[in-house]
Formats: C-alpha cells, structure tokens, sequence
C-alpha cells in the first residue's frame, strides 16, 4: 500500500521537480529522497498523501536548486535545461505541455529558487494560493506577491512562438532537411534575421561558447556542424569513435517539434526551435553528454 499510494503521485512529483530544477536527473534524485522518506513515515498521521508529497517533493527542489545554482556559476559556456522527451498525447495538453518548453524554462531559471517554485505550482499545476502558502511555508499574501511578481518577470522575457503545432513540425522538419543537405539559402530562408543559437556543450562536446547571432552566422554555423567534417571533430570532441550511420529525427522534444540527432543509435544532440511568423527565432542546441544520455 505504501508504494501503491505513492505511484499514484509519482508522475506529479517528478513534473514538479522537473519544471523547479530544469533536470531530469536532479528531479529523479529528489523523487527518489521524497520515496525514501515517504516510507518511514507514519502514513496514518498524513491526512493528505498528495499535499505532503508535493511540499516535501517542492522543498527538496528549491534546496537543491540552490546548490546547483551555484555550481552553474563555474558552467563553462551557456546553460541549458536538460531536455526530455514528451509524448505527442502529453504535448495535446497545453497547459502542461508549455510550462516544460526549452524556451520558459531558460526563463525560470532567472527566478529565485522560492518564486520558481511558486510559479510553477500556480501556473502549471493549478495549485491555489492557499494550498501554495501551505507547501512553502509562507503567509497567503506572500504567496500571492511571489506569483504575481514571477508571472510579470516570465511574461516579460518569455520567447513567444507558434501554438501551430502542424507549422512548428513542418519548419523543424525544413531545417533538417537543410542542415542535412547543406542547403545555405534554404537555411537562410527559415531563419529570422536577428535569429539566435545558443548551444550547451559543458565543456565536453563541441558547441558555441557564446550565443551566436544573426541569420548569417547561424546559418554558416549550423550548415558546417551538418557535414562529415564537423560531424566528425564534434564526435571527437566527445571522445567517440567512428560511426557508420547519423540518424536526425523530428520528435517531442519538451513538449513541442523538436530534433534528435543520433549516431549508430546514441543520441549525440538534441535541437528544440523557436518559431514565430514561420520563422525561427531561436535555436537551443544540446550536446553535453550528461544532459542526453537519458534519452
């Protein structure tokens, strides 16, 4: 009964700690020290299984958060979230299916630890005000201040893109056709002209230390990583060996169109698309290996 209660909640608990912390592994350890406390506890005293996995999953979130903030200081290039990959019924659901976009999850990571926590309770999962100020342990009013202050912050600075799944798909499946053919005016043609890339390689795969901008250098960029060469000197920088096959696949990537490039069945780069007018706005690239081998 113990486990049986707790996998009720299970998915809850790891979409919670996923949006607070922006790591699929980072969530999975917090699951996992919320489960081991849940079985030590007198569940006869626990009115609400739910509520107290839920403040006990958000507190140890919003500390670990803090500790990994710190650790990000030293991050050598920019930080990117850890992708995942979503189903396409997951993805039919808005609400959710925005709030583990690549694209507000940058966004949140410019929140406190406390207001990030507050949003994503509020905005993703419906929780009330009350029921938030219970969790954090904070006044309502408190709460409420934090939620409208972390709401006005994500409005602000949020990327806005296509909600048309069907056109998000179709550009997504372009740009891979034109990275892949080393189509330069194809590419060209798909990105905005203040279009920006930014890639996370930690310091162990191959990828832009800095935020590129403009459609030229992205497109030159992107056009030269798709050749044998660049394919190449990336799996080198990697520290893998020759491959036989590179396979790009149009898949959920965090809840919308996104890219996973794979060489002889490992994933070796994950591509998610900001898209507005048809165009794209912003292209996230992934190749750290600890944030994709999960996938």
């Amino acid at each position: 009964m113990t486990a049986e209660r707790f996998n009720e909640h299970r998915d809850l608990l790891t979409g919670v700690a996923y949006r607070i912390l922006g790591s699929a592994a980072d969530a999975e350890d917090v699951v996992q020290e919320v489960w081991l406390r849940w079985s030590e506890v007198d569940q006869a005293e626990i009115a609400s299984p739910k509520a107290y996995l839920v403040r006990v999953t958000t507190n140890l979130a919003i500390d670990r958060f803090r500790w990994v903030r710190s650790r990000r200081e030293t991050y050598i290039g920019p930080w990117l979230p850890e992708p995942i990959i979503t189903e396409p019924d997951v993805s039919e659901h808005a609400e959710l299916a925005d709030s583990v976009e690549l694209a507000l999850l940058v966004v949140l990571e410019t929140l406190s630890p406390l207001e990030r926590a507050v949003f994503v309770l509020r905005e993703a999962f419906g929780f009330s005000h009350a029921e938030i100020a219970e969790i954090v342990g904070r006044g309502e009013p408190a709460v409420r201040q934090l939620a409208r202050r972390a709401r006005d912050h994500v409005r602000e600075r949020r990327p806005r893109f296509d909600v048309d799944r069907r056109q998000r798909k179709l550009v997504t499946e372009r740009f891979i056709g034109a990275c892949a053919g080393g189509d330069m005016d194809g590419l060209m043609a798909l990105l905005a002209g203040e279009v920006t890339l930014v890639g996370d390689g930690g310091g162990k795969a191959r990828a832009p230390l800095r935020v590129l901008s403009g459609a030229g250098n992205v497109a030159a960029f992107m056009t030269a990583i798709a050749t044998e060469d660049g394919i190449a000197k990336f799996l080198r920088s990697i520290g893998a060996p020759p491959v036989t096959s590179i396979a790009m696949e149009v898949v959920d990537v965090n809840g919308g169109p996104g890219v996973v490039i794979s060489a002889d069945g490992h994933v070796i780069t994950v591509v998610s698309l900001v898209v507005a007018d048809g165009l794209i706005q912003t292209i996230y690239l992934i190749a750290n290996p600890d944030k994709i081998t999960h996938l």
